[in-house]
This record gives structure tokens, sequence and C-alpha cells, in this order.
């Protein structure tokens, strides 16, 4: 039989394109192994990670966009959401019949854009109007996950952050609540909140929306980080209950591709009731083609994440998961302390969980203290990744920045070795003078402090001028071109539209490069 030539030259521009993927792969630190603190999510068991590409190969040109015709799409999704639902204590028939009915979706932005899409129709389902509706706050603290802004911002919602004890990080429920009004349509509380590993109050907020608000407004927590952690940890998290427990909590989202230790791209949303939970979904029969149906933004979407999530499940069961769990505690309490002891950093008051953040010791002259976002880089400079975090200004006082640590399974293995790696850090950088930003942002941020160029001024600036300035900063110096730390501090000094339009530009310069 004569070789497709097709198939013959694809095979052959194929292994180029492979070789160049392997080549650019090895410019990006490493995804096991337990040396980036942060977006990666690792067991340490090869033999998961080879369980989640073999039952992401089975599923592979599978079309979840209707779960009629690919059957698999139905019931893995509903294995998925069993799965969760009973971790996170949403088992039974719930309060007033109202079960539990739950959306895999592509990851926690999605889940938390879905629970505040509900929530929106949800809280003007007396209209009796199948529009979507603008208007509304959404109420948070500020440490929530900046997914619920951008909820905010693509949903015609106004998001209300609340401010925190700027010593604890930590959300007074009664400030949260003098927050909720007439415009509300969710209340969100975290599981804890990204930024320090502090849990919200649930249960506390719960029952002041239950005595003093109108019953549409829903609860929301965030537990994309901690849903699948917390429920296992050895220890109590917080004497009250924060997730399904909690009656008056309407939804809840958990990464299955962070602590369910699945590969990226799967989340569950979890909503109490089917009337909240279908309010997120779109369907029209109002065109020439098939019925349309979403539960989810995404219409065609691939079946390998969820796929691979439900064999992680599957494979690891409760059992597994706590032993997971177990060395993920054990890593964290061994960093935490190390970290502790090293002198001019402090580690951030925070709840039981696998988050730690680190920041200057205040308690210190300025000689001995280690400013974390030096230090971070000075980590980074020894094959570590640690995550440098802003300053966050508020009224009652500002966040300290910060270096943000994810601590795994596979950190276990490697304690010993990152806490001397973040010894030499701090040594090198001890002592020394806050960042500066960049050179190329210098002259904006003095024009900016002299009244010669006002905010409205920088925002108004045409987007090829702000890609020429942030482009100059790409092209840096040295090692500053890649130190997160002058960047950081340029951050720290802008208001944060000027900030967040300067961040936007340098990652759309670090693509188009």
């Amino acid at each position: 039989m004569t070789p497709d030539p097709l198939s013959l030259a694809v095979t052959d521009r194929g292994e180029h394109a492979l070789a160049r993927l392997v080549a650019m792969r090895a410019e990006d630190p490493p995804t096991t192994g337990g040396r980036v603190l942060s977006y990666v999510y690792d067991s340490g068991l090869a033999e998961l990670d080879e369980l989640a590409m073999r039952a992401a190969r089975l599923a592979h040109g599978v079309n979840g966009l209707d779960p009629t015709v690919f059957s698999s799409v139905a019931r893995i999704h509903r294995e998925i959401v069993d799965r969760v639902r009973a971790i996170l204590g949403g088992e039974g028939s719930g309060v007033d019949g109202q079960g539990i009915h739950g959306s895999v979706t592509s990851g926690g932005t999605e889940s938390c854009i879905l629970a505040c899409l509900a929530a929106r129709a949800v809280s003007r389902s007396e209209t009796g109007s199948s529009e979507p509706v603008s208007g509304g706050t959404i109420v948070a603290p500020v440490t929530v996950h900046a997914a619920f802004r951008k909820a905010a911002h693509l949903l015609g919602l106004r998001f209300v952050g609340v401010e925190v004890d700027p010593g604890t990080g930590r959300v007074s429920a009664g400030e949260l609540l003098a927050s909720v009004d007439e415009d509300t349509v969710l209340v969100v509380c975290s599981a804890p909140a990204y930024p320090n590993g502090v849990i919200d109050p649930v249960a506390e907020v719960a029952a002041g929306l239950e005595a003093h608000h109108d019953p549409r407004i829903g609860l929301h927590v965030d537990a994309c980080l901690g849903g699948l952690v917390l429920p296992f940890w050895p220890e109590p998290v917080t004497a009250e209950p924060w997730d399904l427990r909690v009656d008056r909590v309407t939804s809840i989202s958990a990464d299955l591709h962070k602590y369910g230790f699945a590969p990226k791209g799967t989340s569950v949303l979890l909503t109490r009731g089917r009337e909240r939970h279908r309010a997120a979904w779109f369907a029209t029969v109002d065109w020439p083609g098939y019925p349309v149906v979403n539960p989810t933004l995404a219409g065609s979407k691939p079946l390998e994440p969820a796929a691979a999530a439900w064999a992680v499940l599957e494979a690891l069961g409760e059992d597994g998961q706590r032993e997971l769990v177990s060395r993920t505690a054990r890593a964290t309490e061994r960093l935490g302390d190390g970290l502790a002891g090293i002198e001019g950093l402090r580690v951030s008051d925070r709840d039981p969980g696998p988050l730690l953040a680190v920041v200057a010791d205040e308690s210190v002259s300025d000689r001995r203290r280690v400013h974390p976002h030096l230090w971070a880089d000075a980590c980074a400079r020894r094959g570590i990744a640690v995550q440098a975090q802003p300053a966050y200004r508020q009224e009652r006082g500002t966040l300290s920045s910060s270096s943000h640590l994810t601590v795994t399974p596979v950190t276990e293995r490697l304690v010993e070795e990152i806490l001397l790696v973040a010894r030499e850090a701090a040594d090198e950088v001890r002592g020394q003078a806050a960042p500066a930003p960049p050179a190329g942002f210098r002259e904006v941020l003095e024009a900016l402090d002299s009244g010669a160029l006002s905010p409205a001024d920088l925002l108004a600036l045409p987007e090829d001028d702000v890609h020429s300035l942030v482009a100059g900063v790409l092209e840096g110096d040295g090692d500053t071109a890649s130190a997160m730390a002058p960047l950081l501090a340029a951050i720290e000094r802008l208001p944060a539209d000027i900030g967040a339009r300067l961040v936007r530009a340098y990652l759309a310069a670090v693509m188009e490069c």
C-alpha cells in the first residue's frame, strides 16, 4: 500500500514540532519535584500523574458540549460532583428539601463567575424576566480572590471590598454584614484566602444573613484552594463549620486541579437548590441550529481534564487523599517553623492549612530586616520559586508586602533544602533597602508624584505608548529583567487602576516578545 504523502509529511513536521516543544519546556521551572511553591500542586506520586495522563488520553476527542451524544460526559461529571459533595458536607437533602447540585467547570475563576451569575439572577427573580439584569453588589473581604472582581466587571455588578485587620488579615463578620444592603446579590467568604491562609468566619456571616437579610442574597464559600484539603487536615481548621454543613451557604467552589491533585482544567461548583443551580446555565432554541444548553461558560469543551480528575479521585479514595493531606500538613508545620526562625522574616498569622505568607519582621532594626520581595528573588536565583505579593493599601492600615508559599505533599521531601535556600537568600538581602521601581517606570512615578502627570492622564495614554513603556522595563539589564521585586515596587506606589493597566501591558508584552 502506498504511504499517504500527507501522513509522512505530518509525521516529519510533527517530530520537529515536538523537538521545539521540548526545548521550550526546558526553559520552564519544573512542575514536579516541589521547587515551585505556587501555581502547581504536586502529589509527589509519579504513578498518579501517569494515571491522569492515561485517563486524559482515553477521553481524547470527546466533546463535552453534548452529554446526550457522549454519555461518558454526564457520568464522569456526575460522579465527580457526588464525590466532592460528600467531602464538603453536602450529602442529604439540605435545608427545606433543597438538595446540593453541581457543575464541573474549567477552573476556580469560572466556578466563581458562575456563582456570581446565579446570585445575580436569583436576587432579581421576582421580576420574572429571563433577560440578564445588571446592577447589584458583591460583598467580600478585600482578601477574597480576584476572580470576584473579575466577575463583577463581567456581569455589571459592583465589588464592595471590606477591609481586614492589617495585623492579622482577618475580616470582622460584623463589618462584612454591615456592607450588605438592598443591592447585595452575593456575600463571599474564603476557605482559605489565598494571600494569607486565613479562613473567613463563614458560620457567623451565615447567621447574620439568616437573621437580618433577604434570603435571596447568596452566600458563596470560595474553597477553590482549600475545599479538598481542609476536610482532611489532621487538626480542626476552625471551631465552626465553613462548608455546606452551614445551611445558609448557597454555593461553594473547589478545584480538583489544586489539592484534588488533578491536571489543570477542572473545578466544581456546588449549589444549594435547583433554582440557583440552573440560574447559571444558558439555554436557547432561538436560532436555526441545534438546541444549545451550556451549564458553564464554555460550549465545546474537552473531556480530558475531567476524565483525569475523575480517575485521580477514584484511585486515591478517601484514605489516599487523607494521607497526601497529612504529608502536606507535616511539611507546612516544619517549613513554617523553619521560616519563623530566620532573622528578619516573620510568618503571618494564619489558620491551619497549606498556605504560608512571609513578611518582613518589623520588630528588628532596618539593618537586620529582610524584604520579602528581595528574598523571593534571591530564592529564585537558587532554584526555589516563591510568589511575591505586593503591599495592599486600605484605610485602616496597609497589608505588608509578602511572599506566598503553597505547600504540597512533595514539599515534605524538600523541607531542609528549601530552608537552606531560604536562609542563604535571607543572608544575601538582609539589611538591603526596599526595592526600587524599574528605571523605565521612575520617570512616570516622579511625574505622578510631582503632579506633572495625573492618574487620568496615564489612564488616557494610547495602548501603544503604554506598551512601549513596559517593553523598556522588560529589556532591563542583567538580573533586573527577571526580578519581580522592582515591578512590585512600582505597583505598590501606583493607584490600583493604573497598576492594573501597567501589569496588563507588561504581560501582553511578555506574550508578544
